[in-house]
């Protein structure tokens, strides 16, 4: 196995013998290498002071600003034309049109309930926007900028050209420039590129907007600002609340344009038909006709899906987590695996120095001043070198000649400085199984403080500069210094919650294999008690993919692996969701089915990242997915109903056009249908908790139920229809037979609800009964009877189409048990 250098260049692992181990001492004198930082200082000797305030003004003047509109959501124009101008409310809007002209207004309803319906869907997507905006404010990354000598953080749209941006790790590049300072500064650019490996860069290199440090520091010149700049697009695109493509969505507009397909040819039967019927009355003829067309169209099911998200990225907004893009909430839903970084998300991110075990027979203070020095070479650290810095304050007098910064490819850093006493020499920290040939006896130690949960980093010195790609070969071990992680004290909640909810989670890290299942086994994580050290898998998809399937707990995964992992999984079948807050997770996040990032956590995760957990809580993540499983199944539900009417309605208008008879419904009555079995049923069921993990196939699972419903209900009210013509005899007769058929549809529309609103709790009985309730009001109260055109007229016929409904009520029940129990997901 090889491991790759800062410059690209493979070297072999170290070889040797351990038991050929020198003590340290100061070491020889060496020459010193390139200046670098001053200690403490957070930016290369001699760097420039980047413009003054009157330049900057002055390229504001003229235009010369980063001022590209990143937008968190749609615009209100945009909300209020995607909700108004749809093909269905122009199908709508036009037959209303025509029965304001031609009827009552009690037959144009319908027109007030979609305008309603639509004023709802804005309002929604509207309190969705202010929220989603404000969350983007919070969570809006600030370049810092050198001006008039010191580093301000400022918003990405006030960069100007010529701007001085500094750079650290997990910084991403927001406009493109030319590396003016460089300090061992690494740059990804395989999110623009495709290369995997990081570019070390040098002043007069360019940077990429898009591209983000892996590795050291340094800052750049502004080239291209605005519009201009590459980079522009690629961060407006990934910071922006998007309505892209779900299956949810897709899965909808499928059925839209199925509807579409039986409508059109259907609707011109009917028009036919019943010109030809009622040929002594055309406004009859005309009412009738936009009775059997209206309820064909699944009008509510759109605005419902657009009022179950836009309300659930409201409950999220409040409790801190930004959704980017709004199919995030869907696809956490359907993840079945989800992967979790360690640090920053089972532990806090700081963390404390628990011991220093020096080896040998080297001096503890003379490795304290080691580590302070390493730790104030560094302006920007990692929580490891933080911790260390601020337990061994004491470096001073030490000067850093050369430097090269953490990387999770290489996991160790390194330092050069000439000592107070004037000797030279580089000293590392980093991982002891990097650092050390396998077979160590050091190696025994640091397994048994592994196998406690504890972090263990090895002090160790060189004899060759930082950057040399042999600088961790045949290294003298110094220290061993332990740090103690802490741990999130939500996080074992949160990992229990998914493993009742039936969803796997693999814990994949940099660290030591056997510390990070120690971590994963204090949190109660199954499988934590067999860690696997992602050097030994397989690099082969298929085989790599087994073994994720095996394990729980993954150590010393490199970046690279990360995103190898996320890619093994996906093609064995896994939705998979990724946790991270640092540089070495934004591949695999990118990768991944739903990215999710940590709101302390670097540009490049949040840019990258669907979900970012603004208030940097693990625990949020079960409100996501409950979010998301809570609008599909609902969505699944509600769409059952829409599409049981669409099937009736087409069924009803083809044995109308082929018996000749009239439609036997006004618009009216269809209306009230509607209205009490499913417009109102729905708006309460889209927004009920639903935990049921979600299932593929959308389309598939809503039209297997709503077909035979909706042939059931279209038959059955049909054969009434035929039966009260046959029994009331008269001129006027008409209304009478109206009325038995309204019944029977009516009863087995709500037995579809009661079917649909299932399992059952106090609130759904309540509103099942409360629709019933609303129907029988309008049966026995005598304006009502007016108002709608309904009224019973004996009771054999009524009694009989409670009867026809009560047998078509069985007949729903066989066909969902054969649905639930015989057909497949």
């Amino acid at each position: 196995m090889t491991e790759r250098s800062p410059t690209g260049s493979a070297r072999p692992e170290p070889t040797g013998d351990p038991g050929a181990r020198r003590t340290i001492d100061a070491g020889p004198e060496l020459d010193p290498v390139h200046p670098v930082s001053p200690p403490g200082t957070g930016r290369p000797a001699g760097s420039a002071r980047g413009l003054t305030a009157a330049e900057v003004a002055e390229r504001v003047a003229r235009g010369e600003v980063n001022d590209v509109p990143v937008r968190s959501s749609r615009s209100t124009a945009e909300i209020v034309r995607a909700n108004v101008f749809t093909r269905f409310n122009a199908i709508i809007g036009t037959l209303f049109l025509i029965i304001l002209v031609v009827g009552p207004i009690q037959d144009g309803l319908f027109g007030f309930v979609i305008v309603a319906n639509t004023a709802i869907g804005i309002v929604q997507e509207l309190r969705a926007k202010r929220t989603l905006d404000h969350l983007a404010v919070i969570g809006e990354a600030r370049p810092v900028v050198r001006r008039d000598g010191a580093s301000t953080p400022i918003p990405t749209a006030a960069i100007v050209l010529g701007d001085l941006v500094e750079l650290g790790p997990g910084d991403k590049a927001v406009v493109d420039g030319v590396v003016a300072e460089a300090d061992g500064l690494e740059i990804d650019e395989s999110l623009l590129t495709g290369e995997a490996d990081p570019v070390l860069k040098h002043p007069g290199d360019r940077v990429m907007s898009g591209s983000f440090v892996v590795a050291g520091g340094g800052a750049f010149t502004a080239t291209r600002v605005g519009r201009e700049a590459y980079a522009a697009q690629l961060a407006e695109e990934a910071s922006r609340f998007t309505l892209v493509s779900s299956e949810l969505r897709s899965g909808i507009d499928r059925i839209l344009k199925y509807v579409t397909w039986m409508m059109v040819p259907t609707a011109i039967g009917l028009i036919i038909s019943q010109s030809v019927v009622q040929e002594h009355d055309w406004r009859e003829a005309v009412r009738r006709m936009v009775a059997g067309i209206v309820p064909m169209v699944p009008e509510g099911l759109v605005l419902l899906t657009s009022v179950a998200f836009a309300i659930g990225v409201v409950r999220l907004g409040r409790k801190q987590c930004l959704v980017q893009e709004l199919p995030a909430i869907e696809g956490l839903a359907r993840v079945d695996v989800v992967c979790l970084d360690k640090t920053g998300t089972l532990t806090e991110g700081g963390m404390d120095v628990a011991a220093l075990r020096p080896l040998g027979d080297a001096d503890e203070g003379y490795l304290r001043r080691a580590l302070g020095a390493l730790g104030a070479s560094d302006p920007r650290p990692n929580a490891s070198l933080r911790a260390i810095a601020e337990a061994y304050p004491d470096g001073q007098g030490w000067r850093c000649t050369g430097a090269l910064p953490f990387s999770s490819a290489r996991k160790y850093s390194a330092a050069r400085f000439r000592e107070e006493n004037g000797r030279t020499g580089t000293w590392l920290l980093g991982a002891p199984d990097v650092l050390l040939p396998a077979g160590d006896p050091v190696l025994a130690e640091t397994g048994r403080l592994d196998a406690q949960g504890l972090r263990v980093l090895l002090l160790a010195r060189s004899e060759r500069e930082p950057d040399d790609p042999e600088a961790a070969r045949d290294v003298v071990p110094g220290a061993l210094v332990v740090l103690e992680q802490r741990l999130r004290p939500d996080a074992g909640d949160t990992l229990r919650y998914f493993d009742e909810q039936r969803v796997d989670a693999k814990v994949i890290s940099g660290d030591n294999a056997v510390s990070v299942g120690a971590v994963a086994g204090k949190l109660g994580l199954p499988g934590s008690d067999a860690p696997v050290d992602a050097r030994e898998l397989p690099g082969e998809t298929d085989r790599m993919a087994g073994a994720l399937d095996d394990g729980t707990v993954f150590g010393r995964v490199t970046p690279q692996q990360k995103r190898d992992m996320v890619g093994a999984l996906q093609s064995h079948g896994h939705t998979v969701a990724m946790t991270g807050d640092g540089v070495n997770d934004v591949l695999a996040l990118k990768d991944a089915d739903i990215g999710v990032s940590m709101g302390s956590g670097s540009e490049a995760t949040r840019a990258v990242a669907q979900i970012v957990l603004l208030n940097n809580s693990f625990a949020t993540l079960p409100s996501v997915v409950a979010e998301g499983r809570r609008v599909i199944g609902n969505i699944t539900r509600v769409a059952t109903l829409f599409l049981t009417k669409t099937v009736y309605s087409v069924l009803l208008a083809i044995l109308v056009i082929c018996s000749q008879v009239p439609y036997p419904f006004l618009p009216r009555h269809l209306t009230l249908l509607s209205t009490l079995t499913i417009g109102v049923p729905a708006f309460f069921l889209a927004l009920a908790p639903n935990r049921e993990r979600a299932k593929p196939h959308f389309v598939r699972r809503v039209m297997r139920y709503a077909v035979p419903a909706g042939l059931i209900a279209g038959a059955a009210t049909f054969a009434t229809y035929l039966l009260a013509r046959h029994y009331y005899t008269g001129p006027d007769t008409l209304p009478a037979e109206t009325s038995t058929a309204t019944l029977t549809l009516f009863l087995i529309a709500l037995w579809v609800l009661v079917i649909i609103a299932r399992p059952y709790t106090w609130w759904r009985v309540v509103l099942v009964l409360a629709m019933a309730a609303g129907f029988l009001v309008v049966i026995i109260t005598p304006w009502l009877q007016t108002f709608f055109q309904l009224k019973l007229v004996g009771t054999a016929m009524p009694w009989t189409a409670v009867g026809i409904a009560a047998l078509a009520a069985v007949a729903l029940e066989a066909a969902w048990w054969v649905v639930r129990r015989k057909l497949p997901d």
